[in-house]
């Protein structure tokens, strides 16, 4: 990091860029009051994320008091997101890419299994037992198998079974729990119009059992995370969770932190997308139950 340019060096430059941005939010909420809410509300938060930074600071950089290289500066930290920027991309494309296969391949399965158990007598009779079974064994335990059923060149799909396997067993127990529990008088009413069995599964049982069924996409997308990063470590030759490790081996812990730190922008925006389809499929529970 010493070696590195002056621009690489971002930690000053962030102060001074949150304390312009603070100075000119707190003198634009009084030419504009709609401002003023936004300004108060976020104004604690930014003074503690500095106060953090300060601090941080002030224990690595300064004092010392922390073990070098495993607590590094936060300078160093952002420093080492510039100097990997591309690898640390392209590890975030990676990751990102594998996360969407499995958790897609996931939520389908479990929606079609969580559906047939919910709704068809037969189905939950022989399925019930094998979910039991199965389901609760964690995926992470599963990484010896995985690896033996797919050859090394095909780490990419052993990755995703991986994490479809973690998301399937939560979407399909809520989805199934959502089905079993529609209300019978929508049901009735539907079928006093003249409403077949598919109807009634795709556009009265699913529709009413949307609410579970996000519980378990967003328990699927937690159990997702984790199980992403286990595959990397032990099996995908990309990611974040791979190019941690290999920072590691390197007592490199100032790039550890930066991917680290672009991990949990990465889940957390997912974590808000998640949340905004919700926000949106859901909009009528506004006003009807607690958010």
């Amino acid at each position: 990091m010493a070696n590195l340019p002056q621009w690489q060096h971002p930690y000053p430059l962030l102060l001074i860029v949150i304390l312009f941005g603070s100075s000119s939010a707190w003198l634009l909420q009084f030419g504009f009051p709609p401002l003023q809410p936004r300004v108060r509300y976020y104004a604690p938060l930014v003074a503690g994320a500095v106060a953090i930074l300060g601090g941080c600071d002030l224990l690595t950089a300064k004092w010392r008091s922390l073990p070098h290289p495993f607590f590094p500066s936060p300078d160093e930290v952002l420093g080492s997101l510039i100097e990997d920027r591309k690898i640390l991309l392209e590890s975030t494309w990676h990751s990102l890419r594998l996360l969407a296969c499995g958790y897609l391949a996931g939520v389908t399965a479990g929606l079609v299994t969580g559906v047939l158990i919910g709704w068809f007598s037969i189905a939950r009779y022989w399925l019930t037992p094998v979910l039991k079974t199965i389901g609760p064994v964690p995926a992470t335990a599963l990484v010896p198998l995985v690896m033996t059923l797919f050859p090394a060149s095909l780490s990419f799909f052993s990755g995703a079974a991986l994490i479809a396997f973690a998301v399937w067993f939560p979407m399909t127990m809520l989805t199934a729990a959502g089905i079993s529990h529609v209300p019978l008088s929508y049901l009735d009413v539907a079928r006093t119009m003249g409403a077949s069995r598919l109807y009634l599964i795709f556009n009265v049982a699913i529709p009413a059992a949307l609410p579970n069924i996000f519980l378990g996409l967003f328990q699927g997308l937690g159990a997702s995370f984790l199980t992403l990063i286990v595959a990397e470590t032990v099996g995908v030759k990309a990611g974040l969770g791979w190019y941690i490790q290999w920072q590691k081996g390197y007592a490199e812990y100032g790039k550890v932190y930066a991917s680290l730190l672009i991990m949990a922008i990465f889940f957390s925006s997912l974590m808000t997308l998640l949340f905004m389809a919700r926000d949106h499929f859901l909009r009528w529970q506004k006003g009807v139950v607690k958010w």
